[in-house]
């Protein structure tokens, strides 16, 4: 009887180990896409604990609020420290939460594209005052295409940086011409948004996409004459879904499944990128941060699938899209979102089955291993 229990214990300690291994496994990669307002703030938290948030909501008086909302998914996922940082440009939107988040929580290391290119007051006054001060305290990285930023077992590679996009990747259909190279249509824009840092973050067979801001003619250099990164799953940002972004040439390239939008009521989300994005093969489900004036009922989700309403409503959806409205200091005011935040949060798994929830509400959806309609 003993020699029994004995040759049983020493089963059970062998055991131990690969079952732990297996739970450990098990953990999912975790990924907050936290109500900034139409900016941009996405935390991913790695099985063991390791972080990566990128950008930290808008500048100005909404700064307060936005490292606050950040904060709440920080404390949510139980983290002492962030241990990445990227600022993807020298936009308010991107850049304009960091002092006050600097303020309540240690930073180990920043990453970002470099000198700002796009010459501003504020961003020009935040680089020399706050974040020269910022990252003498902490390791600084000015990112480069195929760096590889530390998160556990999770990998995370930096596809484009200072307008400079990655030669072309391994897998997952990498390296395919892209038929949709032959409609590419150019666009204007401002000369921060292309110098965004832009990653893809894979954790087994997931893979998911966040390009910060960067525009549709970067999306042309990186997707043509060939797909330089492969399919995805989960494609999140979309520069809010305006339309100097998210063209054929991508989206239709990277088939992903799913996608998240930071979008803002009056910000992004607009009807030429909707029809982009689901007419892209293999297209499952847009999850919107919020309820988009722009879309009219032509183009809105369900919204079960948006985190956060208006405060201030309209009397009545109009059936049409509204056109946004021109910038400038007559501009009026989107309506007023003042209440409780809520975040669109990821689970995904090594096999790369994901879970998206929808805070709010608690309505979630899980997206099987695979990719069906994109081969």
């Amino acid at each position: 009887m003993k020699r029994a229990l004995l040759a049983l214990a020493a089963i059970a300690c062998l055991a131990a180990p690969a079952l732990l291994a297996q739970n450990r496994a098990a953990r999912p990669l975790t990924i907050y896409v936290v109500d900034v307002e139409g900016g941009n703030g996405v935390l991913f938290v790695s099985p063991t604990g390791e972080s990566l948030l990128m950008d930290t909501g808008n500048a100005g008086a909404a700064a307060q609020r936005d490292a606050g909302r950040i904060m709440e998914a920080v404390h949510d996922a139980g983290l002492t420290q962030i241990d990445n940082l990227i600022i993807t440009h020298w936009h308010g939107d991107h850049f304009g939460g960091l002092a006050e988040i600097a303020k309540q929580i240690p930073i180990k290391h920043y990453w970002d594209h470099g000198p700002n290119v796009q010459p501003g007051q504020a961003a020009d006054d935040f680089l020399k005052n706050v974040y020269a001060d910022l990252i003498s305290k902490s390791q600084h990285t000015v990112a480069k295409p195929g760096d590889k930023i530390p998160l556990g077992a999770t990998n995370v590679t930096v596809v484009i940086s200072a307008g400079v996009p990655i030669a072309a990747m391994k897998g997952n259909g990498a390296g395919q011409r892209n038929p949709e190279c032959a409609n590419f249509q150019p666009i204007d824009a401002n000369m921060e948004d292309p110098m965004s840092v832009g990653i893809l973050v894979s954790y087994g067979k997931f893979r998911a996409l966040h390009l910060g801001d960067n525009t549709r003619n970067k999306e042309f250099e990186l997707m043509c004459p060939n797909n330089r990164i492969g399919t995805i799953d989960l494609f999140l940002g979309l520069h809010h879904a305006v339309n100097t972004s998210t063209s054929e040439v991508m989206m239709h390239a990277v088939r992903p499944r799913v996608a998240i939008v930071n979008n803002g009521t009056r910000k992004g989300a607009q009807p030429d990128v909707m029809q982009v994005i689901f007419s892209s093969p293999g297209f499952e489900n847009l999850w919107q941060i919020h309820f988009s004036q722009l879309s009219g009922q032509e183009y809105t989700v369900p919204g079960m699938f948006v985190a956060n309403h208006t405060d201030v409503e309209m009397a009545a959806m109009p059936v049409a899209p509204i056109a946004a409205p021109a910038p400038g200091p007559n501009t009026p005011p989107p309506p007023a979102h003042n209440g409780r935040a809520y975040w669109i949060k990821v689970s995904a798994q090594t096999d790369g089955t994901f879970t998206v929830t929808n805070a709010r509400n608690g309505f979630s959806k899980t997206y099987a291993a695979g990719k069906p309609g994109t081969n």
